[in-house]
């Protein structure tokens, strides 16, 4: 009689469970993005290898809206700096520019593409550590987030070498 009420009470948790709201957690990473003005991406791209570290930072919205810094400034990656008496506080060049939202879309599911939105990914990072690159993004697309402090280059190089061609296509755009 007991094993029977297990296997009762074992069905009844698993046909109840969904319908509780008790379902699995994990949320599939590979979206495809719906056009939003909520859309964002924002890279930040360091280059080491000279010296002082040439920053560039690019930020795309869902509507259009490109901004480029780019400079040796901390203010190019960080808009709450502190060090204003730094020789480099003022060496930040912006540029501001629209492109088509659907460009922007597109751009946005590119990354999606590539796992920007994967957490689990395992087995990807880079044996060797990257000394003279960094770069790192912050997202949110349809509602999905992503930010960690971490270099995608170690991380992630596939991804990381997508996000340094958006660097590129904004960094010296052909007018």
């Amino acid at each position: 009689m007991l094993p029977r009420i297990l296997k009762i009470l074992a069905v009844s948790v698993a046909v109840l469970a969904p319908i509780a709201g008790c379902g699995p957690f994990w949320v599939d990473p590979y979206i495809t993005v719906r056009e939003s003005s909520l859309n964002w991406v924002i890279i930040h791209y360091y280059n080491m290898s000279r010296t002082p570290i040439r920053r560039i930072g690019v930020e795309i919205y869902g509507n259009g809206q490109v901004i480029v810094k780019k400079g040796t400034s901390e203010l190019v990656s960080n808009d709450f700096a502190k060090r204003y008496k730094d020789e480099d506080w003022s060496k930040i060049r912006t540029h501001r520019f629209t492109i088509d939202p659907k460009d922007a879309h597109d751009i946005f599911q590119n990354l999606v593409n590539f796992g920007l939105l994967d957490r689990e990914k395992t087995g990807k990072s880079s044996k060797r550590k990257s000394q003279d690159r960094f770069i790192a993004v912050s997202a949110n697309i349809c509602n999905n987030t992503y930010s960690d402090n971490v270099n995608i280059f170690e991380e992630d190089p596939d991804l990381a070498e997508q996000l340094l061609d958006v660097v590129r296509e904004f960094d010296n755009p052909t007018r």
